[in-house]
């Protein structure tokens, strides 16, 4: 099992230069593995980025960052074609990065909510299967693997849960498209998080550790015991890893709806999170 974190962390958005800073600093908090999001696709020179990756001894995986024109499900034709050119670029990077995962809500812009009736959640399930099977395919070429990631109900309102996002792998039917969980999202979301790690059993492939509130693991009400039962029932070794975010860069403060800072210190966060997590998992 590997232990990583999310460089939302600190920084928003990640750039080359950052980033420069932020992986030998990962690697001293006693981290083997750190975790690229992608906003704007200008922001890092991969190539670049793998050798700084390689020199502090990490692992890496990719994050998506779904914005409102990055939508596979949406209305907009071009809308849908924009997010799979997205998302094809980031598996592109996943491969320059020397990485693997490629995850996130990869269907629709986060934030974006709307009614649908049984006959529109079919319809649009239906767009969503054929963009990922082309989408995987291009991910297998490259030696990716994308991880899909329920959300939040406030967050999304299309896949909530892992029960819903199992249906969309199995429809895909590819091992390059598998699952993505995350604790802060299923701790809103599934009645056992227990029983949702081991539903979705060998298709997950990482596993976004969070807090109730965003804060570092450990440090409030989610049931971590059953947590880790779980993913020791279905023997998983994937990556663990931390995704908070910092109220002082505000743009990802909005998203994500952090407002208050939310340890003594971002390193702080990460630190007491990796602590915690070793001691249940290990």
């Amino acid at each position: 099992m590997k232990f990583g974190v999310n460089t939302w962390v600190w920084v928003s958005p990640l750039t080359t230069a950052e980033l420069e800073t932020l992986a030998p600093q990962v690697a001293s908090l006693g981290f083997d593995w750190i975790e690229v999001p992608i906003e704007g696709t200008s922001d890092i020179d991969y190539a670049r980025a793998a050798d700084i990756i390689k020199a502090s001894g990490l692992g890496v995986s990719v994050c998506a960052a779904m914005g409102p024109d990055r939508d596979l499900i949406h209305p907009d034709a071009a809308i849908r074609e924009n997010g799979a050119a997205y998302i094809r670029h980031c598996i592109d990077a996943v491969k320059t990065l020397g990485g693997t995962n490629f995850v996130g809500p990869l269907y629709s812009s986060v934030g974006r909510v709307w009614q649908q009736t049984p006959d529109e959640r079919a319809q649009d399930m239906a767009v969503l299967v054929e963009q990922l099977k082309a989408l995987a395919d291009y991910a297998a070429e490259r030696g990716v693997v994308m991880g899909v990631e329920p959300l939040n109900r406030f967050e999304t309102s299309f896949i909530n849960l892992a029960e819903q996002v199992a249906e969309v792998v199995d429809r895909v039917g590819s091992p390059s498209c598998q699952i993505m969980l995350d604790t802060f999202h299923m701790n809103i979301e599934e009645r056992s998080l227990g029983d949702a790690i081991r539903l979705a059993g060998k298709r997950l492939v990482h596993l976004h550790s969070c807090e109730n509130d965003r804060g570092a693991p450990g440090s409030g009400h989610v049931p971590w015991a059953d947590v880790a039962k779980a993913l020791k029932d279905i023997g998983y070794d994937g990556p663990v890893v931390i995704e908070s975010f910092t109220n002082k860069v505000k743009s990802i403060a909005r998203a994500a709806a952090i407002w208050r800072p939310l340890a003594e210190s971002q390193d702080a966060l990460a630190a007491d999170g990796l602590k915690f997590l070793k001691g249940l998992l290990l």
